[in-house]
């Protein structure tokens, strides 16, 4: 390791020795350079072009740092409708997990449909194509969108929450199974397509044996996920503890909004904790001893007998 600083002839051997890392290095710094201004000259443009004063960037931040100062100061506390907060959470929790699993059960069968190492041939090609384009069509609109079409539809509460989840985590969950199938080994398949498995036993054995822990990870990521986006849910009247937030900003509530907010971190950080759990179980695996024969038994030792 380099302890001492260099004499200026050593630093000119070197890059006399080695000029081709010299000049990559100074060539990055020029396209650090110019990254750094282009990102410069789109904020002043963005300003400008959308009137928006330094004197208001300036005074906003001050704002915000009043407003996180409102929120760790709890005033009466004590009566506060703690149970009615917390069943807001409760029933987000219910609807995120009615959502999320719903979704990716539903999403599973169609991630082999868009799966282009599934359907591969000629005549299936054109339906992976077609799911392709449903699933992009489900994910492109946000979960609020959604819920704000389910609460027209089915009225205020949590099915439209339910029924919002459902709808974005279809199309998200089955792009990425299916980009999951698509990433597998595919000797396995042929070597059951050898030996005479249908396409059933094929798919089960030979791809979903290997897209499962894929499965399982973004199925647990996306409970996480879903946690913290469905408080927003509330906000248009899909029920769950987003009413309380919407109700607790508009009275200036601020340490309401903190103290839900931390309760909400908890519940995440907990889950977060649960799935790494499972993720160790079902997708690392766990160390097993292996087997080791018992000793066999020493045979007697015989006296001598003359």
């Amino acid at each position: 390791m380099l302890t001492e600083a260099l004499a200026p002839s050593a630093i000119a051997n070197i890059k006399r020795d080695n000029p081709k890392l010299f000049s990559a290095q100074r060539r990055y710094l020029r396209y650090l350079g110019a990254f750094a201004v282009l990102i410069t000259l789109y904020y002043i443009y963005f300003f400008t072009f959308y009137g928006i004063p330094w004197s208001a960037v300036v005074h906003g931040s001050s704002e915000i740092g009043r407003y996180f100062l409102r929120m760790f100061v709890w005033h009466n506390f004590s009566e506060w409708p703690l149970m009615y907060y917390f069943e807001q959470i409760v029933m987000t929790l219910a609807i995120v997990f009615a959502g999320t699993i719903t979704a990716s059960f539903l999403a599973l069968p169609l991630s082999f449909l868009a799966a282009r190492n599934v359907m591969s041939t000629p005549v299936l090609r054109p339906i992976s194509l077609v799911v392709r384009r449903i699933l992009d069509v489900l994910r492109g609109l946000d979960m609020a969108i959604w819920g704000l079409i389910f609460v027209r539809a089915v009225g205020m509460g949590p099915l439209a929450g339910v029924l919002a989840i459902i709808l974005q985590d279809l199309g998200l969950l089955g792009k990425l199974y299916a980009e999951g199938h698509e990433a597998v080994e595919r000797s396995p398949s042929r070597g059951l397509r050898a030996l005479g498995a249908n396409p059933l036993q094929t798919h089960r054995f030979g791809i979903f044996t290997q897209s499962f822990p894929t499965f399982l990870a973004l199925s647990l990521y996306q409970i996480e996920s879903n946690t913290r986006s469905a408080a927003v849910l509330g906000f248009v009247g899909a029920g769950g503890i987003g009413l309380v937030y919407a109700e607790n900003m508009r009275l200036w509530n601020w340490d309401v909004v903190m103290f839900i907010t931390l309760i909400l971190v908890v519940i995440v950080m907990t889950m977060d904790k649960i799935s790494s759990i499972l993720r160790a179980k079902y997708i690392h695996g766990e160390d097993i001893d292996l087997f080791e024969a018992p000793p066999k038994p020493k045979p007697p030792i015989e006296l001598y007998k003359p």
